[in-house]
């Protein structure tokens, strides 16, 4: 049953009781826990308490994690694996790609290291990775021997949106795949693997999907059309895991066969949660949102004298960059004083949902108040 649609940011924030006591400018990193998350995970206890083992309840919440995950980005159920994390997701898609007659991989600076050093370690299959900074350059970096073409579709560290359509474009009229991480995209950008005309695509659950750690998802266009067989495989990639046959190693048509083992019970429950939020809200109008609380925050940082990496609002997601000496120390004095950033390089990343308000940007200027942010020098 789909969740009821809140009326608005103000009926979404308070499904998230925590809000009330601290100011969540995380979600780039985890996202704030929601009445909704206690109430799947005491689901989930009570699963155990009165039935022991009640394996075909899990499977059940695996099954509707993935329905609501391939409802988000326009999908089909049977084109998304469910897997531990995008590394997972990532290898699965390189370990069943040939590098022999394309062996070029044209990836960006931005991208995060949980998938470009998945990328890197193909070198010795004879993958070749080359980096592009902007959108020209992958078309440069892109011709007849490129074999995979990866974008992030929002950067980690300064929410920099990629024109990923664009680049897809030229991707496959060279005739390469896509691959898209769309981890800081998903539940505050509208995404479409469609309109992406993407390959391949991951995300997971653990910020702005408002899940846990150790649940993502891998998509796949044509799961059956791909040159070899995922390398890393369990008995939730067989044609029917049930079978229990450990002489026969067949992998299922769909994009299961990318799957492994059990998967993290307590993040598809918490799965299906978030996605019921984010699923029950306009994607339009949660943008929208969030570029609106970057463009307040940014102007009052920058009235108080700080320094912020900001992009215009068709190149942005959902947070922005304040500069700072020291993010990692900034980080923890403003959680002393009830504000949860998260830093990341030279920037303390302030990230926004549907649940974020002008008062949040309040409390951070308030808390920043008094405190060294930049060297002087830095300072505008």
């Amino acid at each position: 049953m789909s969740p009821a649609r809140p009326a608005g940011p103000a009926a979404f924030r308070r499904r998230f009781p925590v809000l009330e006591r601290r100011v969540h400018l995380a979600g780039c990193s985890l996202g704030p826990r929601s009445l909704d998350l206690d109430e799947a995970m005491a689901r989930m206890l009570d699963a155990m308490a009165d039935g022991g083992a009640p394996w075909e309840l899990f499977e059940e919440e695996v099954r509707r994690s993935r329905e609501a995950f391939a409802a988000l980005i326009g999908a089909r159920p049977d084109q998304v694996a469910v897997v531990p994390n995008a590394s997972v997701g990532a290898y699965q898609v390189a370990s069943a790609l040939e590098w022999r007659d394309r062996p070029r991989v044209v990836t960006s600076t931005l991208e995060f290291p949980s998938v470009a050093h998945v990328w890197l370690a193909q070198r010795p299959r004879g993958a070749e990775v080359v980096h592009a900074e902007t959108a020209e350059q992958y078309e440069e970096l892109t011709g007849e021997r490129t074999g995979l073409v990866s974008v992030p579709l929002i950067g980690y560290q300064d929410a920099e949106r990629l024109p990923a359509e664009r680049i897809a474009r030229t991707a496959h009229a060279a005739g390469a795949d896509v691959f898209v991480d769309a981890y800081q995209a998903v539940g505050v950008t509208p995404v479409d693997v469609t309109r992406l005309d993407c390959d391949y695509l991951v995300a997971g659950t653990m910020k702005y999907l408002l899940g846990l750690p150790g649940l993502a998802f891998l998509y796949v266009r044509d799961p059956d059309r791909m040159p070899r067989r995922p390398r890393l495989t369990g008995w939730f990639g067989r044609v029917d895991p049930f079978a229990f046959d450990p002489r026969v190693l067949d992998f299922a048509p769909t994009a299961a066969r990318f799957e492994t083992g059990t998967p993290a019970v307590p993040a598809c429950y918490a799965a299906g949660a978030g996605l019921g939020l984010v699923r029950s809200l306009d994607a339009g109008a949660v943008h929208a949102h969030v570029l609106d609380l970057t463009d307040l925050a940014a102007g009052r940082l920058a009235e108080q004298g700080h320094r912020v990496r900001i992009l215009p609002r068709e190149r942005r997601g959902a947070h922005l960059g304040l500069l700072a000496a020291d993010p990692v120390g900034l980080a923890r004095r403003l959680a002393d004083r009830g504000i949860a950033v998260s830093p990341r390089g030279d920037v303390v990343r302030l990230s926004f949902h549907y649940y974020n308000n002008a008062d949040d940007v309040d409390a951070l200027c308030a808390a920043l108040d008094g405190l060294t942010v930049a060297p002087a020098e830095a300072r505008a």
